[in-house]
């Protein structure tokens, strides 16, 4: 067994407090050293919370994307001991785990390459400027659609959830009217995986939301085999017919993530953008008077308050790191908000800066596994901001003073809600 380092900070580390604002935590673990033992992650994990540590483990082959795969199974052996259903459990959540592990965000190389490499032309420069002119259409469609409203509105709901949903079944050729089904299936696994210690129930729901996934894309992915389009499910319909995607299991979870992961992350860009440029006194204006400046303010936003907070990684070797052992199979937690925030990277790390020249966070992650729709990202970021500060250069938070309503999901940090208020040009 290890040699638990004690924290010098409170236990437990996910609190209210922390889910409402981790950051004054993350600077306590930092001040307690560079690496940390808890209990309270996936059944035990080591916590990394400095810049080069976390960028090492996102690009170090040591420790394995793959390997975190089975912590479905594995985070709920003590649930699982004591339900009396549970070899009907068992059996459930080993069909689940076998779909979700399928997935590239769980894969090493080779099999990570051979499947990156056949999504990735989808994600290309070319590819995302073809894509910009729908992209701006549908979001001055979406601020049509609130100025037909009252002025009072919640952007959560109104903007920051359809505008990824639209895009991403556009881009995988799936029917967008049936985007309120994928939103909720992508909340209930969006639940799972932000849980530190995911409750029976809470895996349960998410291996019917996947399969509710699996069974829609059964649908349609005959016609996608038979007549093939430009679409991502044709990508990897062509795909599986080549032998480059490894049958049903690994085409359906491709075709789950890809979904999940395309809408969950930029709905929370887009609110807190939002939120973050209008608490900013200032910078709302700054904008609208200067758009150039709006990739920076894309970029400073996924340093300051990133999306996804943070990533694990299993050691495949032993490993020492700051004087602990790593042994073979032990989780590493990245805590990429806390690497975002880090002063020995960022000056003035906790302050918001639309001027910083830091260069790029870890906010899509490092290495191999950068996020293959970062480019996608951004685009819709910056093609939200941009119309919102040109038709609403006056846009106020409804309530300046109220606290922001944070998700309750220590992992993909987003607002419930966003209540903003037009004002009359």
């Amino acid at each position: 067994m290890n040699a638990v380092v004690q924290p010098s900070f409170p236990q437990p580390l996910v609190t209210e407090a922390f889910l409402h604002d981790p950051y004054p935590h993350y600077e306590a673990l930092r001040a307690a050293g560079p690496i940390h033992w808890s209990d309270e992650f996936f059944g035990g994990a080591w916590l990394l919370v400095n810049h080069d540590d976390v960028e090492r483990v996102l690009r170090d082959p040591r420790f394995s994307a793959q390997r975190t795969g089975g912590w479905v199974m594995d985070t709920l052996q003590d649930t699982l001991k004591d339900s009396a259903q549970d070899a009907e459990s068992r059996r459930e959540l080993g069909l689940f785990q076998r779909l979700f592990a399928r997935a590239m965000l769980f894969m090493d190389a080779p099999d990570h390459t051979r499947l990156r490499q056949l999504l990735m032309p989808a994600f290309r420069p070319a590819a995302m400027a073809a894509l910009q002119v729908e992209v701006e259409q549908l979001v001055d469609t979406l601020i049509d659609r609130i100025e037909q409203g009252p002025a009072t509105f919640d952007f959560m709901t109104a903007f920051a959830r359809p505008l990824p949903a639209q895009v991403i079944c556009r881009m995988m050729g799936i029917d967008a009217a049936d985007r309120g089904d994928f939103i909720g299936w992508s909340d209930t696994l969006a639940d799972f995986i932000g849980a530190p210690q995911p409750t029976l129930e809470q895996a349960r729901a998410a291996h019917v939301a996947l399969q509710a996934m699996s069974d829609y894309f059964e649908t349609i992915l005959p016609a996608k085999r038979r007549t093939p389009g430009d679409d991502l499910l044709s990508v990897l319909a062509v795909g599986e017919a080549s032998g480059q995607v490894h049958g049903r299991a690994e085409l359906l979870a491709q075709s789950a993530m890809l979904l999940f992961a395309g809408h969950e992350t930029t709905r929370n860009l887009l609110g807190n953008a939002v939120q973050t440029l209008l608490a900013q006194p200032g910078a709302w204006a700054a904008l609208a008077a200067e758009p150039a400046l709006i990739p920076a303010a894309v970029r400073e936003v996924l340093r300051h308050e990133c999306p996804v907070q943070y990533t694990g990684r299993r050691v495949t070797t032993e490993i020492e790191l700051h004087g602990r052992r790593l042994r073979r199979g032990e989780l590493v937690v990245g805590l990429i908000g806390a690497a975002n925030r880090d002063p020995a990277r960022y000056p003035d790390a906790q302050r918001f800066d639309l001027s910083r020249k830091a260069g790029s966070s870890l906010a899509f992650g490092h290495g191999v596994h950068l996020c293959i729709g970062a480019a996608l990202t951004l685009m819709e970021g910056e093609a939200a901001l941009r119309a919102l500060v040109r038709r609403w250069p006056r846009l106020q938070l409804q309530d300046p003073a109220a606290a922001p309503q944070w998700s309750p999901n220590p992992v993909y940090r987003g607002l419930a809600r966003l209540t903003l208020r037009r004002t009359p040009e």
